[in-house]
């Protein structure tokens, strides 16, 4: 099986949103509901030594972050009408909107908080890795969208050998909760999932 997969160099990535908001763009999305978010994870202090001088560990950097169509996806596994479900030909983990109630599970289980309520609809929603967009060979609106080139979408398994398999990084939760399809660049002052000596904004 094929299976789909994004990239994201947080090195590279200035936090502009620039991603999230050309995929709220995209998708009609309403105030309140992204498929994409941008989290900034920063922390340290400066310290001064008994001879005066002073040193840092100050830290700070963007992770920008949709549904990551994990190979254990947590969605799938508690929703009671199999609305969430991983497609086979790709791997993407997709909602059928006429099975879902609208139960918020999937959203409870998620640890990227990937999957979102439409108010109006009364539906899960999320990321789907732009299916339609997909379907007329483009890639998704938030590679295409990235000023710094910072987001590449494609099979999972050539993207780690391009970049590593680095799926984990403060102040996401450990990949092995879900196995993400998911691969990091990280910076140098990168603190590792799990980490509290920053604050997530």
């Amino acid at each position: 099986m094929t299976q789909l997969g994004f990239f994201v160099d947080v090195s590279k990535c200035s936090g502009c949103k620039t991603c999230a908001v050309a995929c709220k763009d995209a998708h009609n999305l309403p105030v309140g509901m992204n498929f994409r978010k941008v989290h900034e994870y920063a922390g340290g202090n400066w310290k001064q030594a008994a001879d005066g001088s002073w040193t840092q560990d100050v830290f700070g950097y963007y992770v920008s972050l949709g549904c990551n169509h994990c190979s254990g996806p947590a969605c799938v596994k508690v929703c009671p009408t199999k609305a969430h479900h991983k497609r086979a030909e790709d791997g993407l983990v997709v909602i059928d909107a006429t099975k879902c109630i609208g139960c918020g599970l999937c959203a409870q289980a998620c640890p990227y908080h990937a999957p979102v309520l439409d108010e109006t609809a009364h539906k899960m929603r999320k990321c789907d890795a732009c299916f339609d967009r997909l379907q007329r060979g483009l890639q998704p609106i938030c590679v295409e969208s990235c000023p710094n080139r910072a987001i590449e979408f494609g099979e999972i398994e050539e993207l780690r050998k391009k970049y590593g398999k680095l799926a984990e990084v403060a102040p996401l939760p450990s990949a092995s909760k879900t196995q993400p399809n998911l691969v990091l660049v990280v910076p140098a002052q990168a603190r590792p999932a799990g980490d509290t000596s920053g604050t997530e904004y």
